[in-house]
């Protein structure tokens, strides 16, 4: 009964793990009409409306497979944040994008033998920062390759309510850095309208970690553009205790400010 209420608890941690990524941002490169020997910076907000599948376990259960949609973990969302930007001068670029997001959620335990409820928190944090240099450049657009590392950082603390297990709680956390490199580009059909995207693979504490994203954005005017795409992200880590083999994708939509 007890391993039985872990893993309501292991369900729950899966729609926190999720929440993260549904409202984290993206780093797609803009048009710039900068001179070469001066700075350019962009801010990205973006909303991610993500779905995620994939294998998932904490406190050392058995794996759970899990497929949610974007719906059906939207609503534990409890606080986040999140930036993306660029600086950018000549053909360097410098690359970042930050997201955290909490979730707090609870259920009900089968009869309430052992005890009532069980309540969840879940923090997750993850960091990018990267270089980058164009290879290929034009009127039109350009193509960077990029290298940056990447910090994850997530807590799940769970807790018993009611029943002989009144109070009880434990807490399972992770920490690491993945090394990520691939390709940015950007590329103008017209004045206004131009396409944009990137693809990252590397490992380091995840076994593979992978980020794709393909975009059409459009220029209201040189300091704010308007971006609709699709993004796909993988990672595969696993300690003694905690495992996250998933995909996460779906559309994105944002904002782009360009100063």
């Amino acid at each position: 009964m007890i391993r039985h209420l872990l893993r309501i608890a292991l369900l729950l941690a899966t729609t926190a793990q999720v929440q993260a990524a549904d409202i984290m941002p993206a780093i797609a490169p803009q048009p710039v009409e900068k001179s070469a020997d001066e700075w350019s910076f962009s801010f990205s907000p973006y909303f991610w409306i993500a779905g995620i599948s994939g294998d998932t376990a904490v406190f050392g259960l058995p794996e759970v497979h899990i497929e949610e949609s974007f719906g059906d973990v939207l609503k534990d969302i409890d606080f986040g944040f999140m930036g993306a930007g660029e600086a950018r001068y000549g053909k360097f670029s410098v690359l970042t994008d930050i997201s955290y997001a909490r979730i707090t959620s609870d259920s009900a335990t089968p009869r309430g033998v052992f005890a009532d409820t069980v309540d969840l928190k879940q923090e997750t944090f993850s960091a990018m920062l990267g270089v980058g240099y164009t290879i290929l450049e034009d009127q039109q657009g350009h193509l960077d390759v990029v290298a940056g590392a990447k910090l994850w950082w997530t807590e799940t603390t769970i807790s018993f309510s009611g029943g002989p297990l009144d109070g009880a709680s434990a807490r399972d956390e992770a920490t690491w850095v993945d090394v990520l490199a691939g390709f940015r580009g950007v590329y103008s059909i017209t004045p206004e309208v131009y396409l944009t995207g990137w693809g990252l693979i590397g490992a380091g504490g995840a076994d593979l970690d992978w980020d794709v994203m393909a975009g059409i954005g459009y220029k209201w005017k040189d300091s704010i553009s308007a971006v609709a795409g699709y993004r796909a992200l993988g990672v595969n880590y696993s300690d003694d205790s905690l495992t996250n083999d998933i995909v996460e994708h779906g559309p994105i939509l944002g904002l782009v400010f360009h100063f």
